[in-house]
């Protein structure tokens, strides 16, 4: 397991710095330490306890073998949104969230095989047999498609848990996994309804550095939790070899 978190660590990254305190939700008093001039500070203690809550829950839901879906589309958190999903072998939105990627999943799926089919198109011969202007048509559909669609080409099932940076831009992914059950894990900044997620993790979602050091940490439970079904899957021969020759014994 990764070693937590300092207090310093989060302090260094900005984790603890909210918003305004005009723009402030009420319902964030139980995770705010202070206010420094007009700006809330976040209890970085609660922080490291929601970055523990979450990570326990991680490491059990990848070791399950379950789909864990991260979803971050501002400027500031999708570079590593795709990095860290991708590091742990997960989908991902990071560009924008298409109306019913979970309600209405069979859509999105058909929307895929449009996107295999365009690559197929682009990287053989066949676009050459195209006239300029559609050539040019077929090229911005297929860059579009593959920016909002790439990171969940492989999610062929519904995610166990959902990840998000800012509950307030993805509040329509948030509407979705609510009617599907999808369990909702968020870094949360001080402007948000912490009752509309499962887990908070009370934290900057703004800075780039604060959004980083929190989804790395939660990408390290996803890997760990599936090095541990990947020990119980090798493990399990070993144990039902061992038990053979105690039954040879008890048929003798």
């Amino acid at each position: 397991m990764a070693a937590p978190l300092s207090i310093q660590e989060l302090i260094d990254a900005g984790v603890h710095l909210g918003h305004r305190a005009s723009l402030w939700n009420p319902k964030m008093r139980p995770y705010v330490f202070g206010r420094r001039k007009l700006i809330h500070i976040i209890d970085v203690r609660e922080t490291v306890r929601g970055i523990l809550r979450a990570k326990k829950y991680l490491t059990q839901v990848a070791a399950q073998g379950s789909l864990v879906l991260f979803v971050g589309t501002k400027r500031q958190a999708s570079e590593t949104i795709e990095q860290q999903a991708t590091r742990c072998q997960m989908p991902y939105v990071a560009e924008r969230w298409l109306g019913g990627t979970l309600t209405n999943f069979k859509t999105i799926r058909s929307r895929l095989k449009r996107l295999e089919e365009l690559e197929k198109i682009i990287e053989g011969e066949l676009l050459s047999t195209y006239s300029k202007k559609m050539q040019s048509s077929l090229m911005r559909e297929y860059k579009k498609m593959f920016r909002n669609l790439n990171g969940i080409r492989e999610m062929n099932r519904y995610p166990e848990v959902m990840i998000i940076v800012d509950p307030k831009k993805e509040k329509n992914a948030i509407r979705e996994a609510k009617k599907l059950g999808v369990i909702s894990i968020a870094l949360i900044d001080t402007d948000s309804d912490p009752d509309e997620v499962d887990l908070p993790i009370p934290g900057n979602d703004d800075s780039i550095r604060s959004i980083e050091l929190i989804m790395t940490q939660l990408a390290d439970a996803i890997n760990e939790g599936r090095k541990e079904a990947e020990n119980v899957k090798y493990e399990a021969p070993a144990v039902e070899a061992a038990a053979e020759p105690v039954a040879a014994e008890e048929n003798a």
